[in-house]
């Protein structure tokens, strides 16, 4: 993962190359061998890989291997004297293997998840070492960031912003966590009286955690959701106001779950919750309800989900989430999974459907309970169809597979606007400091995806990782290149991949694909 961008590589060196020279060959096993030239014909040269096999490659696609670079690897990639991919991955690689997950390059942080609970470096003792000390001097770390950025704040009086970005399973979330414990240190009020600002700022990440992460393939913990947290801080530097805004929480997975992944987090917890509870919640078993054993997995190794319930529900408190209002939310919760439970047959009318069992009418009596709604509102919200027009309103019966998708928009919309719900709860109780002039802003972006089916969910989380990476592209290597150029400094080109036709194609008026969805959604409700 990287804390700003992705890293771009310059090209191969391929000029230099004679036989003799030590390179690195691309593989399609372990991507890249390192080995001895020991042919060139043209344009085709042979490599030695360490007497293991010999590959033939174009010479275009050989990189210099740097023979002086120590084997325990830089703890700053601008040491290396070639930035090119196997360099950078075999540096990565190197430090990993030392436990040393932390990299610079310049003042870029990339983290390599390791998988395993550090807790030795991110002791206070490790936050008072980085207090105060110049980037690069002590060992790679987000805490070096974190106060990079908020010395920055103090000694020039500008607002900061921290972007923490990589694919799904990267460690971006427990990197974040990292930044906040910082940043709270550093701006926190010694002798605060009662619940400071700064505590429930951290207590928001476990309760934002319940209900918008979840397990997927790559990672047990993986945020479905973007997060921006903007902290406030006064004159002095103490932090006095924080706002969260969260982006694109991922709503389909609410209903369709696949092997191996869960649903989030909150609907395990309250399945183990203690047993006045379950009761009282109408739960059980996971295995029960058809929102959760879409996929076959329900534990997580190394986790008691009957302490992170309590854990949750104390949490709640320090965010200034009432008992009350704690209870509203997990009958929402408990209402969404018996909405699931719910099955529809052909009813009596033509194309007309209704609960298919006695079964199916339980689970809507019990969520008609949870929600307190009326039970025949809640079964015609599912089976009918209201459409509105000019000159009348029109009811339209619906099919039992038109119901079926009809219940599962419901749960979505419901857990959508509850997850919204909370976030303007832990806002609205944290404050914010309208006389506050500076702040920094951590955003934490869930990156690039790429499923076997991919919904406009995924759609727009990916042109969100597109956008961040032409700023980092725009600031990085357009604007710094532009600089060498009028200084007339002598330096080499470094040629990167420029996104901006992919963003014309998705965004630019009006022939982007956007405003042609836009232009066809105006349409189809006009002639309604």
């Amino acid at each position: 993962m990287l804390l700003g961008v992705k890293l771009a590589y310059s090209r191969s060196v391929s000029a230099s190359v004679v036989v003799g020279s030590h390179v690195w060959v691309e593989d399609p096993e372990v991507a890249w061998l390192d080995g001895v030239v020991v042919e060139i014909n043209g344009e085709e040269i042979t490599v030695d890989c360490n007497s293991e096999k010999t590959v033939t490659a174009n010479l275009s696609n050989v990189y210099a291997r740097d023979t002086d670079a120590p084997s325990c690897g830089v703890d700053d990639m601008t040491k290396l004297s070639y930035l090119h991919e196997p360099g950078v991955l075999q540096n990565l690689r190197s430090r990993y293997d030392m436990n040393e997950i932390y990299t610079y390059t310049g003042s870029i942080l990339i983290a390599v998840n390791p998988f395993k609970r550090l807790p030795h470096l991110y002791a206070k003792s490790v936050m008072e070492q980085y207090k105060g000390v110049a980037l690069g001097e002590l060992p790679p770390h987000p805490f070096a960031v974190a106060d990079s950025a908020y010395r920055q704040m103090i000694h020039e009086g500008i607002s900061q912003s921290i972007l923490v970005s990589g694919e799904s399973g990267a460690g971006k979330t427990e990197s974040t966590k990292m930044l906040m414990q910082y940043l709270a240190y550093m701006g926190g009020r010694a002798a605060a009286e009662g619940r400071s600002v700064e505590q429930q700022v951290l207590e928001s990440n476990p309760v934002l955690e319940a209900f918008g992460n979840a397990k997927t393939v790559r990672n047990n913990n993986s945020s479905r959701f973007g997060k921006f947290v903007e902290l406030q801080f006064d004159k002095r530097g103490r932090i006095s106001g924080a706002a969260i805004k969260t982006y694109l929480l991922e709503r389909s997975r609410v209903c369709q779950v696949s092997d191996p992944e869960r649903n989030y987090h909150c609907f395990y917890l309250l399945c183990a919750a203690p047993p006045q509870d379950v009761e009282k919640y109408k739960v059980g078993n996971p295995r029960t309800f058809h929102y959760l054993n879409q996929s076959n997995f329900f534990e997580l190794s190394g986790v008691d989900e009957s302490e992170e319930y309590l854990a949750t529900r104390k949490a709640m408190d320090v965010v200034g989430i009432s008992h009350d209002e704690q209870d509203a939310i997990f009958r929402v919760v408990a209402a969404i999974l018996h909405l699931g439970n719910i099955e529809f047959a052909k009813g009596t009318e033509t194309d007309a459907s209704e609960p298919k069992d006695d079964k199916s009418r339980f689970h809507l009596k019990i969520a008609a309970e949870l929600f307190m709604c009326d039970e025949k509102s809640l079964e015609d919200s599912m089976c009918k169809r209201v459409m509105f027009t000019r000159d009348e309103t029109i009811t339209k019966s619906l099919d039992p597979e038109a119901a079926a998708l009809s219940r599962d928009a419901l749960a979505k919309i419901v857990y959508s606007r509850l997850f919204d719900w909370i976030v303007n709860k832990i806002n609205n109780s944290i404050g914010q400091d309208p006389d506050s002039i500076l702040s920094i802003g951590v955003l934490d972006i869930y990156g690039f995806e790429s499923f076997k089916t991919n919904s406009f969910e995924q759609f727009c989380i990916n042109l969100t990782n597109e956008k961040l990476q032409q700023h980092f592209n725009q600031h990085v290597f357009k604007m710094e290149q532009e600089e060498y150029t009028k200084e007339e400094i002598d330096w080499s080109y470094i040629e990167f991949i420029d996104n901006q036709d992919i963003l014309d194609l998705i965004e630019k008026k009006p022939g982007g694909i956007i405003a042609l969805l836009d232009e066809a959604w105006y349409a189809g409700t006009s002639i309604l």
